[in-house]
């Protein structure tokens, strides 16, 4: 089982994220690339909180795929379009892991297409049962 990580010898997490996850000996790992709000209809919808929920749903049904779910991901590097996006990021990607600590980084810059507000990766570890 992943363990999260947090010390009183760093800085606090800003917000709901781990400091660090340790991954055990032999887990099995899937690294998912960057999801985008795209549907599968390959509509982008304006509204950048639904764009949020699809790539999350999106990185999701990727784990599903490989056996995985959400309690699987340690760790998430998500790519905001805007700064002012930030709290819709936090208060998507909180409700989508439900209470899950990751290890987590975010950084504002451009995406391939204009018209994408977020682009998320996740990297998931499970030691599956013998």
């Amino acid at each position: 089982m992943n363990k999260t990580i947090q010390t009183d010898k760093a800085p606090p997490s800003f917000s709901d994220y781990a400091q660090a996850v340790e991954v055990p000996a032999g887990a099995r790992t899937v690294y998912v690339s960057g999801q985008v709000g795209v549907g599968l209809d390959g509509i982008t919808p304006e509204d950048p909180s639904k764009q949020h929920e699809l790539a999350w749903q999106n990185a999701f049904a990727i784990l599903n795929d490989a056996g995985m779910d959400k309690t699987d991901i340690v760790e998430v590097f998500a790519i905001l379009t805007s700064r002012a996006d930030l709290s819709t990021y936090r208060e998507v990607r909180d409700r989508m892991l439900a209470g899950h600590l990751t290890a987590s980084t975010i950084m504002v810059a451009e995406l391939a297409s204009p018209d994408w507000k977020v682009e998320i990766a996740v990297r998931a570890a499970k030691t599956d049962a013998p």
